[in-house]
């Protein structure tokens, strides 16, 4: 058993996942041990920097961070001490350092106006804070999201989101709430091309939502995801975002940026908001804004929270909420990425990344598109690159087998769970992604060439 992770050089599998601890985990407790690595991962016993080793000795390098919460990594030494002196000190309860974190992130987001900050646990209940906060300050009842588009799975993120129907199917979402076509590019809804397309998806908005079945006037706000996460990590076009601004202005509609995976350096900026100019009216945090303990924050134009023209004040509060572990961690989150220039590194290694997989695609005729933005980045695998044809089996071989072979990666996406994910720590290096795409690329070989069939497994009596 290797208890130095710190040391590793490259992956090390002894046993082919999921080995006989974690068959045994999973038989305890009932759950399916099919799809593998579920959703939510695996059982691991211990994690460092780019590496996570499972509970039958297997060591695998990192491309997801964590779904996107390890941005500084897994354990880094400057969290650790921060929560560990923490814990000498206080656990529970309000400490100096939640309003040291507020003043930090009112620093960092775009706008030159006042702000308020809301804490909470999870991405879910920042996204529901900014939905209640958007209806109480505009006095109007609807929200815009986009079809296809991940905001959380408390109840008013869940009805804010789409991504895949068994999410809502049987849940009954709250009333209110619409979706406008996504701006998906590579599989446009509406079977046109950027930029003849005039972009569609957007003028339906005001063309068709607005003038039918969701009036402007009663419309509180829109959210959006800067980068369509789960939908594939979808990036439109800049000027659909400035453009959909534009007209949230225009109407009095507020424009929620839901940056809970996009925030905190992933894209090379502290927001990926930052890279189109854009101020938001309401901020989401989560994911990595405290390194892996529970935190989120809503952020707010403070005469939303606070308007002039009311008695009252908007309020949002959870027991845990601001936590002192969480507060502390999130403080050394950001001094790490300021004092180890991690945006400066995310945006180099990005660009070297990106490149990488454009030189993957034109090997293999199975990778349809290539997307990215800082470490932020996805495969798309097809059947045919003409028709576009969606091959999530093949997809699905491709992760398993990267993970057979040391690299835990996963694929998702709306419509057609086709889009791998790539996302390693922002304190990655060549060498690190090298070992990483080298992996990738030999399973996609393995799977093009038909080579590569996942042994069946043991069913749990």
């Amino acid at each position: 058993m290797i208890t130095n992770l710190s040391e590793m050089s490259e992956p090390r599998v002894l046993i082919k996942p999921p080995g006989p601890k974690t068959r045994e985990l999973f038989e305890k407790t009932g759950d399916p041990l099919e799809p593998f690595p579920p959703v939510w991962g695996f059982p691991v016993i211990r994690q460092q920097g780019s590496w996570i080793q499972d509970v039958d000795g297997n060591v695998y390098l990192d491309f997801v961070s964590g779904k996107c919460v390890a941005n500084v990594g897994h354990r880094h030494p400057e969290i650790v001490k921060a929560l560990k002196d923490q814990v000498d000190e206080v656990i529970l309860g309000c400490t100096t350092h939640r309003f040291d974190l507020a003043a930090r992130l009112i620093q960092l987001a775009p706008g030159d106006f006042a702000k308020r900050v809301f804490f909470g646990t999870s991405g879910s209940d920042a996204v529901d804070g900014a939905i209640k906060l958007a209806r109480w300050a505009t006095r109007r009842p609807n929200i815009i999201s986009v079809a296809g588009a991940y905001h959380g799975q408390t109840y008013g993120a869940l009805s804010a989101s789409s991504t895949w129907n068994w999410m809502v199917r049987g849940f009954h979402p709250l009333p209110g709430f619409f979706q406008m076509p996504p701006p998906y590019c590579y599989r446009c809804p509406m079977k046109l091309e950027y930029p003849r397309c005039g972009m569609q998806c957007l003028r339906y908005l005001e063309e068709c939502m607005f003038a039918s079945y969701c009036p402007p006037e009663d419309t509180a706000a829109v959210i959006v995801e800067p980068i369509f996460g789960d939908m594939g990590w979808v990036i439109p076009p800049d000027e659909y975002f400035i453009q959909l601004k534009k007209l949230c202005e225009k109407h009095g509609i507020l424009f929620i940026a839901d940056e809970v995976q996009t925030g905190f350096g992933r894209t090379g900026k502290w927001l990926a908001m930052n890279h189109l100019g854009i101020e938001p009216d309401i901020i989401c945090l989560g994911k990595p804004i405290a390194s892996g303990v529970p935190l989120s924050a809503m952020m707010a134009r403070a005469d939303l929270a606070n308007p002039k023209h009311r008695p009252d004040r908007f309020s949002q509060s959870f027991t845990l909420e601001a936590n002192a572990l969480g507060c502390a961690s999130a403080l050394a989150t950001i001094r790490v990425i300021e004092s180890e220039n991690l945006l400066e590194n995310c945006s180099k290694l990005g660009v070297y990344l990106l490149a990488r997989l454009k030189r993957m695609a034109e090997a293999h005729k199975t990778i349809g598109d290539v997307r990215g933005r800082g470490l932020l980045c996805t495969l798309e695998i097809v059947r045919d690159r003409k028709t576009k044809e969606p091959a999530p089996e093949k997809a699905s071989k491709i992760c398993r087998r990267a993970l057979e072979n040391g690299l835990y990666t996963m694929f998702m996406g709306a419509f057609n769970a086709t889009s791998i994910r790539i996302s390693p720590p922002l304190i990655s290096t060549r060498r690190i992604l090298d070992i990483g795409l080298g992996i990738l690329d030999e399973a996609i070989s393995e799977v093009e060439l038909d080579t590569y069939s996942p042994s069946p497994r043991p069913q749990s009596p």
